[in-house]
């Protein structure tokens, strides 16, 4: 009994994922579960100009949902054809089974917080977070019961008599939250909803919205331009591009596993490598960069052929640097010489120059641990840049 438990436990400590595992809630893993918020081919055009080209996406019942891009992608055009804002030129939409083709807005099943908030300036906060349920002519006694569970859930309580002008940015925010979650929506849509605060608000609020949505059991979809958002309140996220999707996934395997140099270019910081395949087989693959011959052993197994070029991409975290030079021969070592370095107080991101003619720069990032290092890494000081087989990928666009 003893030994299956401890082969059981084992198994559990030898499981691998690609970053943390958020929850146990992967419903796009399964082929036979129904999406709650369906594209079905949709193309969004003003004029000669097409915002959303062909697009087809699933978002499942209780997900926390991003649509990340930069500006111009077609993120927010998609997100107002399924609030009823635009019109899609072809295509369907669907939401939890029911095609939304010809439903106004006000009378579809979700509802928008805007980054602006739109709170009526002359309403108190219980008087704003009412308006929607008055004007649907819900009962008194259920309006009063509903406004003060909003204001309960949204820790807005004191304020409930006050004016918008007498609060502060991130408590208007939660007017804005609690009226729109008022109505009870299947889906509530955020349009860059955080924008608006400073960053340490910002962050705090983000952790206030996963907890939200994981309280209510609602799914969220969320606007945004900014990667560290979508990473930290989404399930999944969409990246984005004229148009189109590039790749939807986690936020780990959006970040760990990017499946071209632009996602991996646009979530975070990287390097990219340019590269041949020199060798490859079952074990991995044998990379030469096109500039200075400098060899890579990665344990990926690409598509790619030898001889074909390629880019390898790393994370400046996964890059170890050190006093020295690199050894004669050996891969994933490359000699540099320190050329900037950005102190942050929690990392230090140091840019190193490489190459035959020191021209390209590679980022390492060092977490500093210690409030007082001995020998540190400094300025025009010849180093050693190194990393392991697993650490980057390999992209062929």
């Amino acid at each position: 009994m003893f030994l299956n438990i401890f082969i059981g436990l084992g198994s559990i400590l030898a499981k691998k994922s690609v970053g943390p595992v958020r929850r146990e809630f992967t419903p796009w893993e399964d082929p036979d579960h129904p999406p709650f918020i369906e594209f079905r081919n949709v193309t969004k055009k003003f004029g000669d100009f097409t915002a959303v080209n062909n697009l087809s996406l699933k978002i499942y019942e209780k997900e926390f949902f991003a649509l990340l891009g930069g500006s111009g992608c077609g993120k927010t055009t998609l997100m107002r054809m399924l609030a009823g804002f635009e019109t899609p030129t072809s295509g369907q939409i669907f939401l939890d089974g029911q095609d939304l083709a010809g439903i106004p807005p006000y009378r579809r099943p979700s509802n928008m917080m805007f980054q602006s908030y739109a709170l009526f300036p002359h309403m108190s906060v219980e008087k704003n977070i009412a308006f929607g349920l008055k004007q649907d002519k819900m009962p008194a006694s259920e309006i009063n019961a509903r406004v003060a569970e909003m204001l309960q859930l949204t820790k807005l309580e004191q304020f409930a008599k006050r004016k918008p002008h007498q609060l502060s940015g991130g408590q208007r925010q939660r007017v804005a939250l609690a009226r729109s979650l008022a109505k009870r929506p299947k889906v509530l849509l955020l349009d860059e909803p955080l924008g608006a605060l400073d960053r340490k608000l910002r962050e705090e609020t983000q952790f206030e919205l996963m907890n939200l949505q994981e309280e209510l059991e609602m799914t969220f979809l969320i606007v945004t331009h900014d990667q560290e958002e979508a990473m930290t309140v989404a399930d999944r996220i969409a990246v984005m591009d004229k148009g189109q999707l590039v790749q939807v996934a986690t936020p780990a395997e959006i970040y760990e596993e990017p499946n071209s140099t632009f996602v991996a270019d646009f979530i975070g910081d990287v390097n990219l490598i340019e590269a041949t395949v020199s060798d490859k087989s079952d074990a991995g693959t044998k990379l030469t960069s096109v500039e200075d011959g400098f060899a890579i052993d990665s344990d990926q197994v690409t598509t790619a052929n030898v001889g074909d070029k390629v880019w390898y991409a790393i994370r400046p975290e996964k890059v170890r640097i050190a006093h020295g030079r690199a050894e004669s021969g050996q891969p994933n070592q490359i000699n540099g010489l320190v050329w900037d370095i950005a102190y942050l107080g929690d990392v230090s991101i140091i840019h190193a120059k490489v190459g035959a003619d020191n021209e390209d720069i590679l980022r390492a990032t060092i977490a500093n641990v210690s409030r007082i290092v001995d020998n540190p890494i400094t300025w025009d000081e010849d180093v050693v840049l190194s990393f392991d087989r697993d650490a980057g990928v390999i992209l062929t666009s």
